[in-house]
């Protein structure tokens, strides 16, 4: 498959009836703050409340008919949980998630909302995989990966594609890492829609594995996931990680307290709901903001399924 700027438009035009086209926002008061213009894709108004519908659905409509009467499986904390499982459901397949114990509550019923059949397992890799397996096994059916997949890949590229098309002079953008979809799509969209646009991750250290995979050159795995932004707590993969480091400028690192109060910043002053792994970015570009001072920065907001319960502030 060759990577370039007819085939994400081609997976932007298939996907388009499936997503919505999110809102660009501003602040002034953020931009003051920051001292650069900010400019905020909000995916927590996408479908299912994040960015992951896109590179789900694209997945799924990459699908034969006999892959898709045998159903979907996924191993997902939660936004891709619910992805796979809205997009199974809108082009009439299975889904059966795989979700380790400790997944928010509110994830879980969205899921089960959107008609995903749920199996728990232990919260590590090792027993997503095997539980995974299982399944697969047992039903014949096919593994999407939530970010090690280059059909999920493509799908992800369309935000910033998006985000470029309103705003086609940004400098950065900005966007939070886990397991790599999301930036090495992003990356993708810089490279064949900006105008010299660069990518810049946000990481937490308590989950930095891209970060030191990029210093290393080779894929590292977390020592740790102790972090609050739980969709960060995955790891690159063989697909991912050559497009990020290809693409893909540099990451920032950021403390826990950085992120939530990153966190407070956008739901009190542009009175809008983020999950804590979606505020690294604006964290991440505060830590380093004279790197941005003057630029034009995009910022990809994304998940709006927060557990109103177990606030971190």
């Amino acid at each position: 498959m060759k990577l370039n700027k007819d085939l994400l438009s081609d997976v932007h035009e298939r996907i388009k009836k499936y997503i919505h086209n999110t809102p660009v926002l501003t602040s002034q008061l953020l931009n003051n703050l920051t001292r650069c213009e900010l400019y905020f894709k909000c995916e927590n108004f996408q479908k299912m409340g994040a960015f992951k519908i896109r590179g789900a659905i694209n997945a799924l409509l990459n699908l034969t008919e006999e892959e898709l009467q045998r159903g979907v499986v996924t191993h997902s904390s939660g936004n891709f949980a619910q992805a796979l499982s809205l997009s199974a459901k809108l082009v009439g397949t299975k889904a059966y998630i795989v979700m380790p114990l400790t997944a928010p509550e509110v994830k879980k019923q969205a899921v089960i909302g959107y008609g995903g059949e749920i199996t728990l397992c232990e919260p590590n890799l090792k027993s997503r995989e095997e539980t995974s397996d299982k399944i697969i096994n047992e039903k014949g059916c096919t593994f999407v990966h939530p970010s090690n997949n280059i059909n999920v890949i493509l799908g992800q590229a369309t935000v910033a594609k998006e985000l470029l098309e309103e705003q086609p002079n940004l400098n950065f953008i900005i966007v939070p890492v886990g397991g790599g979809g999301l930036i090495a799509g992003t990356s993708l969209a810089a490279n064949f829609f900006g105008k010299d646009c660069k990518t810049i991750g946000g990481e937490p250290f308590e989950a930095d594995d891209a970060f030191r995979s990029l210093k290393s050159g080779k894929i590292e795995h977390n020592q740790t996931t102790n972090t609050i932004a739980d969709g960060l707590k995955t790891e690159l993969g063989n697909i991912t990680f050559p497009i990020i480091q290809k693409y893909v400028n540099s990451i920032i690192r950021v403390e826990e307290d950085e992120i939530i109060e990153a966190m407070k910043l956008i739901w009190q002053r542009m009175k809008i709901i983020v999950e804590p792994f979606s505020s690294v970015s604006l964290a991440a570009l505060i830590k380093e903001k004279e790197k941005f001072k003057n630029k034009k920065v995009g910022i990809i907001l994304s998940g709006g399924n927060v557990d109103l319960i177990n606030l971190p502030f």
